[in-house]
């Protein structure tokens, strides 16, 4: 069941990061954000890159996710970082909610799920021990 949890991450990973190095203003026109200047593409596509390489990093991992633990945590920690500052931008009144609760949402769920996993795996591999 969770190398479908990690396939899924990762093909939203894979297609967020195509959408952002091909199409980074049509993207950001459909989630409802502010056109951005042209010079801001430059780092949306190194952005891309990183939604590109962990999402390939999941689909490679799928299958043997126990050995690949730490990819799973620090996809917890990149998901807990995009809820503070959603938070955050959202508390400061730069973000409406209708625009950041979605993605808010998926970091919650997405975030926790890696978290609990891998808390999970230590203590697995405590008893084993």
């Amino acid at each position: 069941m969770f190398t479908v949890f990690l396939r899924v991450v990762g093909s939203v990973q894979l297609a967020l990061g195509m959408a952002y190095l091909f199409f980074p203003g049509a993207l950001l026109q459909q989630m409802g954000h502010s056109a951005a200047a042209p010079d801001l593409y430059y780092p949306l596509g190194m952005l891309a890159a990183r939604f590109v390489a962990y999402g390939l990093g999941f689909w490679i991992i799928s299958r043997e996710a126990k050995e690949h633990a730490l990819w799973v945590a620090l996809m917890g920690l990149i998901q807990a970082i995009d809820l503070g500052v959603g938070m955050a931008y959202t508390a400061a009144g730069v973000l409406p909610l209708q625009l950041s609760g979605f993605p808010m949402f998926n970091a919650v769920w997405i975030g926790v799920t890696c978290i609990i996993w891998f808390l999970r795996q230590d203590r697995v591999s405590a008893r084993r021990a």
